[in-house]
């Protein structure tokens, strides 16, 4: 299977000011790519070659592994946003957030700490355990909360490719303003 780079659900200039055009089109159009391009190149002539992106972020190792997950973490990433989204979550999830950290605020802290404390590069996620309960985890480089048969909810991205151009190094302040622009109905979606 080769995999190509999927389209984003709104323009390249829809989330700024919190990710101007130029680093969404360096991000997506050129990382991204990369990734997605790196991959099929990996896969051909081996088992990988007829798997889902998923199957793949889920049994390979090594470099196999690093553009798979990089490459189905940065979709997922690309589409946790929305220009003009809905303002904080609602409904179950909203009451899930509220019984794990109090506050949905509570919440948000929690994971811009773990975030801005992720020593170099990686991912901060909000995934839902094999229990219900919900989690904030750091993962390193290309980790995902896949490989721990969780299910992924939300990620900010901490690699600084994702908020140098427009942040320099105040990787705290790019999520913070993150916040403005989840969106939520597909978050909630993906609990349930």
């Amino acid at each position: 299977m080769k995999f190509e780079l999927p389209p984003l659900p709104y323009n390249l200039e829809a989330l700024e000011p919190v990710v101007s055009k130029q680093t969404l089109s360096f991000h997506y159009g050129k990382h991204e790519q990369a990734y997605i391009n790196n991959l099929n190149g990996l896969i051909i002539g081996t088992p990988f070659e007829t798997m889902s992106l998923e199957e793949i972020v889920k049994t390979s190792e090594g470099a196999i592994f690093n553009n798979a997950a990089q490459a189905w973490n940065h979709i997922f990433y690309f589409n946790s946003f929305a220009p003009n989204p809905p303002k904080g979550p609602k409904n179950k999830l909203k009451k899930a957030l509220e019984e794990q950290w109090g506050e949905v605020e509570t919440f948000k802290k929690e994971f811009e700490k773990a975030g801005a404390g992720l020593f170099g590069s990686g991912w901060v996620w909000l995934a839902k355990k094999q229990d219900g309960k919900l989690e904030i985890i750091q993962k390193s480089n290309a980790g995902t909360p896949l490989t721990d048969g969780y299910t992924p909810l939300l990620t900010f991205d901490v690699w600084e490719h994702a908020y140098y151009l427009d942040y320099q190094n105040r990787r705290a302040d790019q999520l913070k303003a993150l916040w403005d622009i989840v969106n939520w109905e597909t978050v909630e979606a993906r609990y349930l």
